[in-house]
């Protein structure tokens, strides 16, 4: 595994609100992650691995600094081009499913493609298969309201699978689980991501679990080590 996915260099994240001085999150943060690794970002609680995570996932810009996806600068991107970047070559896990509650297990899975102008009929095949992966092919028509919290979460693993993104971002993604479930889902997606040779990200606070990535990240007082 040689080819780099992501390369972020001197990253920089300020905010900035009226009447007060900058906040500033971390500087000059270089990251890397090869093609089919799964990396662990661990860090206590407002350490800002979820704003690590946006900034790589394009959900939100750097103050400074420069971040080259799967050989792309997306840092020098418009919005509109960033959305379809984002849309067609990053997945993503979060902690809550963020499943849309009208559409079947199978329409949520596919919905990526559904945004990026595909038909159901087009994925529907795709989507199926991505299911039975994660256990659920008997559940493609269920709504989440008819799932279990650790179910739910599995069709967003599924889901951010559906366009065969480079990076998949997973941001505690076994943080709303038990015990039980919050270790079947990680050995769903470490299993997923040697089948499909997928290069993860994932920011997690379990370091048992951390410890089985591949690779593990700490960020703390501003710097990654």
């Amino acid at each position: 595994m040689s080819e780099q996915i992501v390369e972020a260099k001197a990253l920089a994240k300020r905010y900035h609100t009226a009447g007060t001085l900058p906040v500033e999150v971390f500087s000059g943060l270089d990251v890397s992650v090869k093609k089919g690794e799964l990396v662990a970002l661990t860090g206590p609680s407002g350490s800002g691995k979820s704003t690590l995570l946006h900034l790589l996932g394009t959900l939100d810009r750097a103050t400074s600094g420069t971040i080259l996806l799967d050989g792309e600068d997306v840092s020098a991107m418009n919005d509109r081009d960033l959305s379809d970047f984002r849309n067609k070559r990053v997945g993503f896990i979060f902690q809550f499913h963020h499943l849309l509650p009208e559409f079947t297990a199978l329409e949520n899975v596919a919905m990526p493609a559904l945004i990026a102008g595909r038909s159901l009929k087009q994925v529907s095949d795709r989507a199926k298969e991505l299911l039975k992966e994660v256990g659920l092919a008997n559940r493609a028509d269920h709504r989440p309201a008819a799932l279990s919290g650790g179910e739910s979460q599995r069709v967003a693993v599924a889901r951010a699978f559906i366009m065969e993104p480079a990076l998949i971002l997973a941001d505690e993604p076994t943080g709303n689980l038990d015990q039980k479930n919050s270790d079947l889902l990680f050995d769903l997606i470490l299993g997923l991501s040697r089948t499909h040779s997928q290069t993860f990200l994932m920011a997690t606070h379990n370091v048992e679990l951390a410890k089985r990535a591949d690779r593990t990240l700490h960020l703390e007082l501003g710097k990654l080590t």
